[in-house]
């Protein structure tokens, strides 16, 4: 690619996370279109609150990955368009610190490496997600296919029961309601 070619148009996200679900990501990052399937090799996914402090959107534990050789995450690899760039560091708390851009390398079912954008939580005190957010990530992990037995992983996580309001699971179960509608 020459220098101001495509490539400085877009750029590869991997998610690991409530991203997994299209329609959670294409809430605040329309441009994303999905390129593979990869998984992060030493790599294991946890869940935790930013310095203990309970995720304000999702009232629980938030997912983050951790370096542990011999682990494995599953994910997806989104292609988006840079000016989705800063939307996306948003949604991830770049700004307030919560979670940082790190850069890994992802191998996908057809054995490519691909190099991509992902984010790890700073200074993050392990806890369980909330079953809302839970959901999100087992919706999916499903809906693009990722490995039956880490699918069955994901199933078996811990929540913490919270039982009250989660309006973005509301916003994003309203737009996967308005396309079954509009793909009818």
């Amino acid at each position: 690619m020459e220098p101001g070619g495509e490539s400085g148009c877009w750029f590869l996200y991997y998610a690991y996370g409530s991203n997994l679900l299209r329609e959670r990501l294409l809430l605040r990052n329309p441009s994303a279109t999905l390129c593979a399937l990869a998984r992060l090799q030493d790599f294991k996914l946890e869940f935790g609150h930013h310095q203990g402090r309970t995720s304000s959107v999702w009232h629980g534990g938030t997912a983050t990955i951790t370096q542990s050789p011999g682990d494995e995450v599953w994910g997806i690899v989104w292609k988006m368009n840079t000016c989705n760039l800063s939307s996306l560091d948003k949604q991830e708390g770049v700004e307030d610190g919560i979670y940082v851009p790190i850069e890994v390398n992802v191998h996908t079912q057809a054995g490519k490496v691909l190099t991509c954008r992902s984010y790890q939580m700073k200074d993050y005190v392990p806890g369980p997600p909330s079953p809302q957010y839970k959901k999100v990530i087992c919706m999916g992990a499903k809906q693009n296919g990722l490995p039956a037995d880490y699918q069955e992983k994901l199933e078996a996580i811990e929540t913490n029961n919270y039982a009250g309001p989660v309006p973005i699971m509301e916003e994003i179960e309203a737009s996967i309601k308005a396309e079954k509608i509009n793909s009818a």
